[in-house]
Parts: structure tokens; C-alpha cells; sequence
């Protein structure tokens, strides 16, 4: 993998820079704070967003801006891609609002989307990549300083071990519940097991044997009694139907002297209907006579000739025609007189509209009058403020009399004291940190010394011809205190100017802006005056236009009164056609009388005729009746002179005697089938149990078949969990190994001295650095210098490791120093400029990317990145240096 181009947009320092990244060895340099760091975290932050920081994301984004945009592009397995990461910032919680890696296949949008496709790429989350290629500032020890077990989960989640750790527990987990599955279903086959024990003990075949024979003798008892009990069946059987026979006719005789009874009633009450419909027709002609004489009479006043039905109909049209032709007339009338009436109430609207807008005019005149009153008042305030103005300019312009800056030049002024006052806090922490490191060295040193140790190759001091290089270290600690006292009073003096600039500054502002204060007020009050003589001529025409409303109000109403007098005249006409109506509907009424009399008379007359028909009907009925009534006695006699009395008798002393044995027999015959039942049911208990017995037996198979298959099962987990614990423990020693001997062959190569014979990693991660004389000693016992060297050898070869692989190679990252020679003398400086060129040049990595501030790097790049902030807009600029051996002589 190998970073092309990044490109920021208010990131952190960063308002806009767009940076080309190649081959090689890439030196980032700038004085400490000017953003060198943030070029590397932009890149590490678009490959995994804000898992690649320890800040808020709302951090990232430029103080003032409300969004920021990282682009990388990188090439990676012989394809290009492009990723872009973008936040916004609403002020109160800053979120991703894009998010999109480009790729030769697809495209992946999202965070979490574009994260799992880098992971999957790189084969290492964001955790990794620092731990293997990206050494960030202040963390050069971190490896070093680890526990075993840090160490240990480090490079196995590195070398992808922690997967097989993973499978292991997985498989422990399968055991386990294969266990627990296995424990289950042997404790339910020896429950069965009980069981089938408990049924073949009780006999079962033996037990059904005797029942089934018992239940043999009992069904041959049964059939005897059953045939007995069908000779009864049959004497009974024929004495009934001679009992029937004599049922049937003295049924006959009951059912014929019911029917005599009956036609002999009917007859009767026929008679009695006729007689009830001779009354009704002498009724219905009385009726008839009546509503003849009410017709006569309507028929009069209704002022017809006579009763015609033809002459009724077209008196009664004429009539209804009249009426429409009124109610049409009322319809017009009525429609008419809401007109009138909704002109009437128009015009008293308007005329209302009118008098309100009138008396807004009115309001609206006092208002402006009294607004008049205000502005001239306003006015005279106004030219108080301005003495006022005028004082406070005097005041302030007379600070400038007595200053060596002019108010022109006040601002440029504090922005150069303000430019030389960075430049010192920047040289105050330049001092301050080597002041630091070269405190730590020259403790370790005095430390070394202390113990008879030579500061330099930690030799006996018999031995050593470097003990003397202490007193210059301490020399040169004391010349960096005097010089970092010095830096820090120019500090001090350069704020106490600062603040007098910031004084005069802020008296300019006050000045300009009381200058544009007195032209405003000056405007408002020429403003104001100006409008004076507006205003009054708007008072004058408001009033003019309220009396001109009032005159047109007064004119609607009038028009509104005439409105409501025609609507009148309307609803007069209304009352004589509502008059005129009633009559008509009165005329109507009468001759709808006639109709309904006209026809009740034809409806008597009509019914008159169906009751004689109907009593003419019921006398032939009768006729009728009387001829079956005298069949029906006939018929009567002849049955009574066949009926034998003494015959019925004996057919009935047969029936007795035949019901008592059938009913002795049933009573046997129900005890001895319920005892049959009885032993049915327990030869049908006997057989279910004998089947439940097979069904255990075959179930006890299945489950026996089941418990050795998770047998097998369980076997298979245990053999699995071992496999990957022991492949685990195997892979972890070959990385072991060789990272041993890389570790090995990088460090021997940086720090080429008699001091150190071999470094050991041991199958628990831990490390111990040997001497010459085979003394162990632990890495924090290095000294400052050769600890950050020690760990980066380390880093380095771990670098390697995943890049080359045990067997085969793994895509990589560029490897990323940080400030790398932050606790680093000039010496140990000229130990990693050896292996950074052995890693660009032995190990091959395609690209390294150093950031420093140390001037001894410059020299070792293949391309120079330098790096500057502007004191006055804390935003930082990137530029590239296109000839490195010029830079690197005007360095030296």
C-alpha cells in the first residue's frame, strides 16, 4: 500500500492544503507546533475515521468553520482508490456527514462501510496500524514499556492469532453444551431403562391369556339367553298384532264418532255464519243510504251540477292549476323581497365599512400628530448625543497625541508585537523540550555513573575512556537554563507590549466606531427634520378623507331604507296571495270529499254483492255435509258388530307373560354384557400396555443411538479445542523466531557498538537485552537513546514480519514516524537516518513518511515536505521543496 495524495479543508490547522505523496523516504519538517503531525493524522483519520482519534470529532473541524474534508488517495494491490471523509459541526455535536471509498470493483458509502472494507484490506483494524506502522509522537516507548501480556495480545491480534483463540473457545463452548446434551439424554435412557424393567416384571402375555379365556365362557352364556329371549320376541310379537287389529278398529270407532260430532258442529255454525251475513248486507244497504245523502249535500256546496265522476276531475284541475300558479306568484314575491332585503343589508355593510374607515383615519391622524410631537422631541435628544459623540473623539484622539503609533498604524504595530511574541513562546518550547531530553540523558548518565557504569556504553568506568563526557553534559544543561531564562523574560517583555498595543488598538476601534456613531446620528437627524413637513400635510389629508368616508356612508343608508321599503311592499302582496290560496285549498277539500263518498258508495254496493254470493256458497256446503254425515253413521254400525271381546282378552294374558321373561332375560343379559365389557376393557389395558412396552423399546434404541452419536460428537470438540491450541502455541513461536531475528539484524545494524551481544524474545513475549560479557539486562535499563532506538528496531521488526510473513507476503502500510528523535541525541539521530535507509533499501518498503523537527533528517529524504504556520491566523501552509541538496546546505 502506498499513500498518492491527500488533501485537507479546514482540518484542524489546516483552512486548505492539497499534498502529493511518493515513493521512498518522505520527510515532513517545520518547527515544533507548526501542523506536521496533522498532515499524518488526516490520513490516518480517512482510512478509519474517528476510531484513528483521541479527541472529539467536533475537534477535527477549524475553530470558525462548520465543516472539514479529508481526501486520500492511495494505491494498493495494483489498484488505485479514493476515499473521502467529511464532518459537519451544527454547534452542538459534530457528525460524519460523507463518508465514500472508491474502489476498483465497487464503491462503499458509510462509515461503518468504509471502515470494514480498510480493516479488510489492510488486515488490520486502527489499533493495529499504530501498533505496527504508524509510531505516533510521544508513544516511541510504547511498545517497550508494555507488559509481556500487552505485548503479547498486541502482535498476536497483529499476526491474526487472536483468530485461532477465538476458534478454540468456540470449540470449548460445543464440548461443554455437548456435554451437557450427552448428560441429559443418558439420565432419560436409564429412566426408560426403569421402566421397560417395571412393565416385563408384571407378566402382561400370561395375564392377557386368562382374560381372553374367561371372556370366551361368558360370550357363550350370553348367546343362549339371547335365543331363549327370541321365542318370547316372536309369542309376543303375535299376540300384539291381534291387540293391534282390535286397536285399529276401536280406533276407527273413536276417529268415525269424532268426525259424526264434528260435521254435526259444522253444520251448525255454517247456519249460524249465514244468518250473521243475512245481518251485515241489511247493515251495509243502511250505509249505502247514508253516504248517498252526505254525496247529495257535498255535491252542492261544492257547486257542481251533479255527481260526476269526469266533472269532479276537471273541477279539481282547474283548482290545482290556480294554486300553483298562487304559490308561484308567492315564490316571486318571496324571492324578490330578499333581494331587496340583501341589497338593504350590502348597503348597511358598505355604509358601516365606511364610517370604520373613517374613524381609522381619524386614529390614524392623531397618531401621526402624536408621532410629530415624538420626533421633534427625538430630534432635540439626537443633538445631545451628537455634544456627547463629539467629547468622547476629543478624549480618545488625545491618547494618540501622547503615543509614539499613529491610530493608522495601531493595528500593524500589535500584529508585529504579536508576531515576535510567538516567535519567543515558539523558541521557549524548543528550549524547553531539548532542555528535557538532555536532562533525562544526563540523569541516566549520573545514574550509570553512580553504579561504576560508563554514562556512554554502560562499560565499568575502570574501562571506560568516556567518563569525562558527564561534566560537558552538564555544561551544556546549564547553558540551556540561562539561555531558556533568557527566552522567557524577552516573553514576559513582549506581553507587557503586547498589552499596551492591544490598548491603542482598542482605542482606534472605539474611535472609528464613534465616527461612524456621529455620521449616523447626524443622518437620522437630518432624516427626521426632513419628514417634519410630511407629516403634517399627512395629518391634514387623513382628516379630509374621515369626512369625505362619513358623507358616503350617510348616502348607503339612505339607498339602504328604500331597499327595505320595496321589500315590504313585496311581502303585502305575499298576505293577499296566501289569501286568495286558502280559498282555493278549501274548494279542493270538498271536492276530494265527493271522490272518497263516491267511492264508499261503489265499495258497499261491492260488498253487498260478495256477501250473498258467499251465503248462497255456505247452503250448498251444507247440502254437502249432511250427505257424509249419514255415510259416516252407517259405517259406524257395521264396525261395532265385528269387535271379539273374549279373544282380546287372551291375546292380552299372552303379551303379559311374554314381557315379564323378556324383561327377566334383559336384565341377565345387561349384567352379563357389562361384565364381558369389563373384560374387554382390561384385556384392551393389558395390550396397550404390552404395545407401550415395544414403543420404550425402540425409543430406548433411538436415545441409545443418540447418546453414542454425542459421544462421537463430544470426542470430535475435544480434539478440535486441542488442535487449536496447540496450532495457536505453534504459529506463536515461528513468529517468535523470527521476529527474534529480525529484531536481531535491525538492531545490531543501528547501534553498532561493543556494548550489547544479542537480544532474546522468549515464547512469553518477553524481552532482555544481552552485554558483551553475557550480563542480561532489561530494556529499560537502555538509556534514553538506545531505549527509543531499541524500540524502534523492535517496531521495525514487527513491520517486517507482517510484511514479509512466515511464509508469503502480506499487503503493509507505509511505515509512519512520528518525531521519532524526540529523546534522541545528535548521535543516536545518526542511527535512525541508517535505519530508515535500511528499511527503504534492504527490507524494501515502498514508502516512509518521517515527521521531525530535527534540521539532521533533511538529509536522509527523497522528497522534503516543509511545513509552516502564520502567527497571525494560526493556520498552517505545505510546501514542497523541489531541491533538497540546496536545503539541506543552507541548513548546514
Amino acid at each position: 500500500m502506498r499513500f498518492q495524495r491527500v488533501a485537507l479543508e479546514n482540518f484542524k490547522c489546516y483552512d486548505d492544503a492539497d499534498l502529493t505523496l511518493s515513493p521512498g523516504v518522505t520527510v515532513i519538517h517545520g518547527l515544533n507546533g507548526s501542523g506536521k503531525s496533522s498532515l499524518l493524522e488526516a490520513c490516518f483519520f480517512a482510512l478509519y475515521g474517528s476510531k484513528a482519534i483521541d479527541e472529539n470529532l467536533d475537534e477535527v473541524v477549524t475553530i470558525g468553520a462548520d465543516d472539514c474534508t479529508v481526501d486520500l488517495w492511495f494505491a494498493h494491490a495494483g489498484g488505485d482508490y479514493h476515499l473521502t471523509r467529511r464532518v459537519r459541526n451544527t454547534g452542538e455535536r459534530a457528525t460524519t456527514a460523507k463518508c465514500v471509498l472508491e474502489t476498483p470493483e465497487e464503491t462503499f458509502e458509510g462509515a461503518r462501510a468504509v471502515r470494514r472494507r480498510v480493516t479488510e484490506l489492510l488486515r488490520m483494524d486502527s489499533e493495529a496500524f499504530v501498533n505496527c506502522a504508524y509510531v505516533r509522537q510521544g508513544e516511541v516507548n510504547k511498545l517497550i514499556n508494555a507488559s509481556p501480556g500487552e505485548r503479547q495480545d498486541m502482535l498476536d491480534d497483529l499476526l491474526q492469532l487472536g483468530k485461532l483463540e477465538t476458534y478454540r473457545e468456540r470449540a470449548s463452548d460445543a464440548r461443554v453444551g455437548v456435554k451437557r446434551v450427552r448428560e441429559d439424554k443418558q439420565s432419560r435412557l436409564s429412566q426408560l431403562d426403569e421402566q421397560i424393567q417395571a412393565k416385563e416384571d408384571r407378566d402382561l402375555h400370561e395375564r392377557l391369556n386368562g382374560l381372553e379365556s374367561e371372556l370366551n365362557d361368558m360370550q357363550g352364556e350370553i348367546e343362549r339367553i339371547e335365543g331363549q329371549r327370541e321365542s318370547a320376541t316372536e309369542t309376543l310379537e303375535q299376540a300384539n298384532a291381534v291387540l293391534e287389529e282390535y286397536e285399529e278398529r276401536r280406533t276407527e270407532l273413536d276417529e268415525l264418532s269424532e268426525e259424526i260430532t264434528e260435521l254435526e258442529t259444522e253444520i251448525t255454525e255454517t247456519e249460524s255464519e249465514r244468518n250473521d251475513l243475512e245481518t251485515r248486507i241489511s247493515e251495509l244497504k243502511d250505509r249505502r243510504e247514508s253516504l248517498s245523502d252526505e254525496l247529495s249535500e257535498t255535491v252542492a256546496d261544492s257547486e257542481l251540477d251533479e255527481a260526476d265522476p269526469v266533472a269532479v276531475d276537471a273541477r279539481l284541475d282547474d283548482l290545482q292549476d290556480r294554486d300553483e300558479a298562487i304559490q308561484a306568484r308567492i315564490t316571486e314575491q318571496s324571492v324578490e323581497a330578499k333581494e331587496h332585503n340583501s341589497t338593504a343589508d350590502s348597503l348597511e355593510e358598505q355604509a358601516e365599512d365606511l364610517e370604520s374607515r373613517a374613524e381609522q383615519k381619524r386614529e390614524e391622524a392623531t397618531e401621526v400628530a402624536s408621532s410629530l410631537e415624538d420626533a421633534r422631541e427625538t430630534i432635540a435628544d439626537r443633538r445631545e448625543r451628537l455634544d456627547d459623540i463629539d467629547d468622547d473623539i476629543e478624549t480618545l484622539e488625545a491618547r494618540f497625541a501622547d503615543a509614539d503609533v499613529s491610530r493608522e498604524s495601531a493595528e500593524a504595530h500589535h500584529d508585529e508585537v504579536s508576531a515576535e511574541l510567538d516567535e519567543a513562546r515558539q523558541r521557549v518550547t524548543e528550549l524547553e523540550t531539548k532542555l528535557q531530553s538532555e536532562r533525562e540523558s544526563l540523569r541516566e548518565a549520573e545514574e550509570l555513573l553512580d553504579a561504576g557504569k560508563c554514562p556512554e556504553c554502560g562499560q565499568d568506568v575502570e574501562e571506560s575512556p568516556h567518563v569525562e563526557s558527564i561534566e560537558d553534559d552538564r555544561a551544556r544543561v546549564a547553558d540551556l537554563e540561562s539561555t531558556l531564562e533568557d527566552a522567557r523574560e524577552r516573553v514576559e517583555t513582549l506581553e507587557t507590549r503586547l498589552e499596551r498595543a492591544e490598548s491603542l488598538t482598542d482605542a482606534a476601534d472605539q474611535l472609528a466606531t464613534l465616527e461612524d456613531n456621529r455620521s449616523n446620528v447626524v443622518q437620522l437627524v437630518e432624516e427626521k427634520e426632513s419628514g417634519l413637513e410630511a407629516d403634517e400635510e399627512r395629518v391634514e389629508q387623513l382628516r379630509e378623507d374621515a369626512a369625505d368616508l362619513d358623507s358616503q356612508a350617510e348616502a348607503k343608508r339612505e339607498k339602504a331604507e328604500a331597499k327595505r321599503e320595496e321589500a315590504d311592499d313585496c311581502r303585502s302582496v305575499i298576505a293577499e296571495c296566501n289569501q286568495e290560496r286558502q280559498q282555493v285549498k278549501t274548494a279542493i277539500q270538498r271536492l276530494e270529499r265527493v271522490e272518497t263518498l263516491l267511492s264508499d258508495v261503489e265499495e258497499c254496493e261491492r260488498e253487498i254483492d260478495q256477501r250473498r254470493e258467499t251465503r248462497t256458497r255456505l247452503a250448498e256446503t251444507n247440502d254437502q255435509r249432511r250427505e257424509r254425515l249419514a255415510e259416516k253413521r252407517e259405517r259406524k254400525q257395521e264396525l261395532d258388530e265385528q269387535v271379539d271381546e273374549s279373544r282380546i282378552e287372551e291375546a292380552r294374558s299372552e303379551t303379559q307373560r311374554a314381557e315379564n321373561y323378556i324383561e327377566k332375560a334383559d336384565a341377565k343379559l345387561d349384567e352379563l354384557r357389562e361384565e364381558r365389557d369389563d373384560l374387554q376393557s382390561a384385556i384392551g389395558a393389558v395390550e396397550n400396555e404390552l404395545d407401550e412396552l415395544e414403543s420404550l423399546r425402540e425409543r430406548r434404541e433411538e436415545l441409545a443411538d443418540k447418546v453414542e452419536k454425542l459421544q462421537s460428537l463430544y470426542d470430535e470438540a475435544e480434539q478440535l479445542q486441542e488442535m487449536y491450541g496447540t496450532l495457536r502455541a505453534e504459529l506463536r513461536q515461528r513468529n517468535v523466531e523470527t521476529l527474534e531475528r529480525m529484531l536481531n539484524e535491525t538492531f545490531s545494524l543501528v547501534y553498532q557498538n561493543d556494548s550489547y551481544a544479542r537480544i532474546e524474545l522468549d515464547g512469553e513475549y518477553q524481552l532482555t537485552v544481552f552485554q558483551k560479557d553475557g550480563e542480561p539486562l532489561e530494556p529499560e535499563q537502555l538509556s534514553g537513546g538506545e531505549r527509543a532506538l531499541f524500540n524502534l528496531s523492535l517496531r521495525c521488526a514487527i513491520y517486517r514480519l507482517l510484511a514479509e510473513g512466515i511464509e508469503g507476503s502480506a499487503p503493509m502500510p507505509p511505515l509512519i514516524l512520528d518525531e521519532p528523535t524526540v529523546f534522541l541525541d545528535s548521535g543516536h539521530v545518526t542511527q535512525l537516518l541508517d535505519l530508515v535507509e535500511y528499511m527503504r533499501d534492504e527490507v524494501g518498503v515502498e514508502q516512509i513518511l518521517v515527521v521531525s523537527h530535527d534540521e539532521e533528517l533533511v538529509g536522509a529524504a527523497d522528497d522534503l515536505v516543509r511545513v509552516e504556520k502564520n502567527a497571525t491566523s494560526n493556520r498552517s501552509r505545505v510546501d514542497r521543496v523541489e531541491r533538497i541538496e540546496e536545503t539541506v546546505a543552507e541548513l548546514a
